[in-house]
């Protein structure tokens, strides 16, 4: 069973909104659940408003493991659990239990700073991570934004990979939310859609590599994916 956690000490990094996003995209082909550990329930409110049980959604308090346990023996393949903007109980338990840490950030130096404490986490753990550039500004000419290249160039020096894409603020991305749908869901053949393919290719490139199936080249907590 393969645990993504997703974790940050920055509200509004974009946690829930990837957690939701690569759920529908993981649900349509794979065994999947959302563990929504953020007392906000923002990916609480999402799976209400899809108005089905899938993927399946537990919450929790202090800790994951419990879960986790029940989990594995339902045979679930995937869990991605969202966590609060903090480094309570229950993101240290996540983080314990994952099998890789995505921690969204804002290209901003506010956003990019306050990452440095999850990493240290998920450093003390030993648990792989990788950094996801979210609500990043368009591509121009197929050349990332200042800002986004000021982030990576930062990130850089805490030593810390970082995917090689970036997740744009688009508009794709909060009318799907709103209506309870992941990204793939709402607009498959959008330009949204397409980066958070690409985020769950990376990811799953990432996991065989943890788990030693692939090589370890190219895999976004290694380096850029």
């Amino acid at each position: 069973m393969n645990v993504i956690v997703f974790a940050s000490r920055k509200g509004g990094s974009g946690k829930s909104t990837l957690a939701a996003h690569l759920a529908a995209q993981i649900k349509a082909t794979k065994p999947c659940l959302l563990i929504d550990a953020d007392p906000q329930g923002s990916l609480t409110l999402w799976h209400k408003l899809r108005g089905t049980n899938e993927p399946p959604i537990k919450t929790a308090v202090n800790s994951v493991s419990g879960i986790l346990a029940t989990a594995r023996r339902d045979g679930m393949e995937w869990v991605l659990i969202d966590t609060p903007p903090n480094v309570s109980a229950v993101v240290e338990d996540a983080i314990r239990n994952a099998t890789m840490v995505i921690i969204p950030a804002r290209p901003g130096v506010f956003d990019v700073n306050a990452v440095q404490e999850t990493i240290q986490t998920c450093r003390t753990a030993r648990k792989p991570y990788a950094v996801v550039l979210n609500g990043a500004p368009a591509r121009r000419d197929d050349a990332e934004s200042p800002i986004v290249t000021i982030a990576r160039e930062a990130l850089g020096k805490f030593r810390a990979p970082v995917w090689g894409g970036q997740i744009t603020n688009r508009a794709d991305l909060l009318m799907a939310l709103g209506q309870g749908e992941g990204v793939r869901e709402y607009y498959a053949e959008g330009r949204a859609a397409a980066e958070i393919a690409r985020l769950w290719a990376a990811i799953e490139r990432s996991v065989k590599a943890i788990r030693g199936t692939v090589s370890a080249s190219g895999a976004m907590h290694k380096q850029a994916a």
